[in-house]
């Protein structure tokens, strides 16, 4: 009972979710800090499902505020 404009749009957010899930977030030597790699395939697939910048989801995964 779900246009299939709809269905696409859940699919896409299910499926960043579950990406966003598999993301590598690294701890720093001082254990206070992390890092999201670059290179990280999973958050370029988030990004590109979402349509969000990659830029600022690597940094606002590791940073609080």
């Amino acid at each position: 009972g779900v246009k299939e404009s709809h269905q696409t749009t859940i699919f896409r957010i299910i499926a960043a979710i579950l990406h966003l899930g598999n993301v590598e977030i690294e701890s720093e030597r001082d254990g206070d800090t992390c890092s999201v790699s670059s290179e990280d395939e999973h958050l370029n697939n988030f990004c590109s499902l979402l349509g969000v910048e990659h830029s600022q989801m690597q940094h606002w995964l590791c940073h609080r505020k």
